[in-house]
Order: structure tokens, then sequence, then C-alpha cells
């Protein structure tokens, strides 16, 4: 069990760190391609919006394939965009290629989580989930560190040659170890489709607490790095970078959040995950360094707690298609962030910093709502 664990740990980390290796540096893109501030931003949501519109295809091929193609192909084909990313010219082009990494990321994580719903025994996948959430935490801190602090910012290349080959070995590690499971076997013929999944209240509710929480997420972190670059506090890149490792509390939050609902229910450690996460919010309204890493610190925490929780009420609440109801939340997800991305930006354009925290404080009542209605569920 703790290798196929370590397994599944390194294959989503490498995935995740594909997906955030230019965030800490788009400061520097903007320099070096003379480039919009919305539009060098592209080169992390055309990520995200490229694993939005391929998660649910995939979200098909794992409920009627086996995993270990879809993980082989998935692992190449991330390789090969990050390699163009290494070596083109053109910002379109290296936009296009994120995107690319993008369409066959959800083969390595939406996937995987569908393999593991149908591996785990109910009773343990809770804490299983927290720890695969814990994964992408671990990975994306590690993509900000390589892309704005271990390479240094001026050879950001690098850091995309040194993201491949890590896929490629994680997706290696991958064929060899996971084992040949019921995953592999044909999908039971009543499963659930998207249309049917979709519809279901109980289901939607998560469905839009995924999208809401990360477009707060991802907005925050995405425009930190103009935040922090500009005055009052005029860092470098370096230093900008040194505030992802906020992110290794995510680490711990994961499986903490999974014994937490299995305790005391779901909709109790969503309502603390969003209450955590608005307060978190006003605190980075200060402009003190101090007040901006208190904030990070509760902003990672608050949503981390949101969703672990909601990835674990989602899997313990279905017995058949796991590869659709975990595309479909991955789809939300990442369409929230896209979209939080993008209005983000423009906010932040014509109305700076402060404007955008606000625009990410009215979001907040999305995550909040929905885990007081999981509140009285849980026990039901």
């Amino acid at each position: 069990m703790f290798r196929f664990q370590t397994i599944i740990f390194a294959l989503v980390s490498a995935s995740f760190i594909n997906i955030y290796i230019t965030q800490p540096i788009l400061p520097v893109l903007q320099n070096v391609f003379g480039a919009d501030i919305v539009v060098v931003s592209f080169t992390v949501s055309a990520v995200i919006l490229g694993m939005a519109i391929a998660n649910l295809p995939f979200g098909v091929l794992v409920d009627r394939w086996p995993i270990h193609p879809i993980i082989g192909a998935g692992g190449v084909m991330v390789a090969l965009g990050g390699f163009v990313c290494a070596v083109t010219q053109d910002l379109w082009i290296l936009i296009s290629a994120r995107f690319f990494q993008g369409l066959f990321i959800p083969a390595l994580t939406t996937c995987l989580a569908a393999f593991l719903a149908k591996t785990l025994p109910a009773q343990h996948l809770n804490v299983v989930m927290g720890s695969y959430v814990s994964a992408t935490v671990f990975g994306g801190l590690c993509g900000r560190m390589l892309g704005g602090w271990l390479h240094a910012a001026v050879h950001w290349r690098y850091a995309f040659v040194t993201a491949s080959v890590l896929i490629l070995l994680a997706t290696v590690s991958a064929l060899w170890g996971l084992p040949r499971t019921p995953a592999d076997h044909p999908p039971q013929p009543h499963a659930d489709n998207f249309a049917t999944l979709i519809m279901k209240p109980e289901l939607l509710r998560l469905y839009l607490c995924a999208a809401g929480s990360f477009a707060i997420f991802s907005s925050i972190f995405n425009y930190l790095p103009f935040r922090l670059a500009t005055a009052p506090f005029d860092l470098s890149t370096g230093q900008i970078t040194l505030f992802y490792a906020v992110y290794v509390i995510g680490v711990f939050i994961g499986p903490a959040t999974g014994k937490i609902s299995n305790r005391f229910g779901s909709g109790v450690a969503l309502i603390g995950g969003s209450i955590i996460l608005c307060a978190s919010l006003l605190v980075l309204l200060l402009p003190f360094l101090a007040t901006v890493l208190l904030g990070l610190l509760g902003t990672c925490a608050g949503f981390f707690t949101i969703h672990s929780a909601a990835v674990g009420r989602l899997n313990r609440k279905l017995t058949t298609g796991q590869g659709r109801a975990n595309a479909l939340y991955v789809l939300f997800y990442y369409i929230g962030g896209w979209m939080g991305i993008t209005g983000a930006g423009i906010v932040y354009k014509q109305s700076g910093w402060i404007a955008l925290v606000y625009f990410c404080v009215a979001l907040f009542f999305i995550p909040l709502t929905i885990g007081i209605s999981e509140r009285s569920n849980d026990f039901r």
C-alpha cells in the first residue's frame, strides 16, 4: 500500500508541477514578450482551460479503458508540450503549448481520482483523497519554486525541461507500479451519464463549490506577483516566489480535513474552510508583508479545507460512474479557475488589488452556502 501511495503522490505532484510553472514569473514574461498583463496570464489560464475541456472525454475513457494506456499517453503528451514551451520564441506558441499540456493533464489526475474511487474501500476514501489533494498542493508548490526560484527567472525555459523530465519519470513509475485492479474492467452497464450526474442537486452543489472556491484561490495567487512587484513592496522574483511556500500548509490540510469530515461531517469542514478563507481575504487588504503572509496562509488553509471536503464528499456519494462524476467536478473546478483568473485580471487591470480582493470576497458565499446545505444533510 505504501508503494501504491508513493506512486500516486509522485504522478499527481509531477502533473501539477507543469500547471503553475509560469505563475511566479508572469512579470518576467511580460517584459520578455512585451505583453499585456491579461495576455501573459494566459500562460496559466490556458492550461486550466485545456484541463476543463478535456476532463469530460477522459472521464468517459477511464470508465471504459484500462488506466495504464491513459496514463502513458498523458505523460508523453504533457512532456512534449513542455519541451515546446522551453524552445519557442513566440508568446502565442507558448500559450498554445500550455493549452496542449492542459488537454492531457486530466489523463494523470482526473483518471487517477476515478481509479482511486473504484479501487479503495469507502471507509478509507476520505483520507486517501485528502492525500491526493496533498499531492496537488506539493506539485503546485514545486512548480512555482521551479519556475521562479530553483531556476533563476531569466532561465525560466530550463524549468519546462526539468518538469517534462519529471513527468516522464513519474509516468514510467506509474506504468510499472500501479496494479491492474478493477479499474481495468469494463464499466458497470447502468453507470450514470453526464446529464444525469449534473442534474443531481446533491452533486451539482459540490461542483459549484469547486468552481467558486477555486475562482477565489486562483485569482489571488495568479496576480500576487504583480501586487508584490510594485509599491509598497517592490520585491524581486525570487522573493515573490518564496511567498508560494505557504502552499506547504495544504499538504497537512488535506488528510486532516478527511478525518474532520469523517468525525463531524463534510458540511462542518466546508463551513469552517469558507469562514477562514473570507477572513484571510480581508487580511490581504492590509499593505504589510506580515499581513500578506498571514493572509496567504489562511487562504491556503481555507481553500484546501473546502477542496478536500468537497472531493471526499463527492466520491462517498458515488456508487457508479466515478470517472464521469470526477470529470465533472474537475470541469467545474477549472472553469471556475479560468473564469476567476480572467475576471480578476480585468478587475486588477482596471481598479487594482483592493478591487480584486473584494471581487473574491463576493465569491466566498458560494462555498459557504453549499457548506450550510451539506451540513443539514451530513447525518441523514
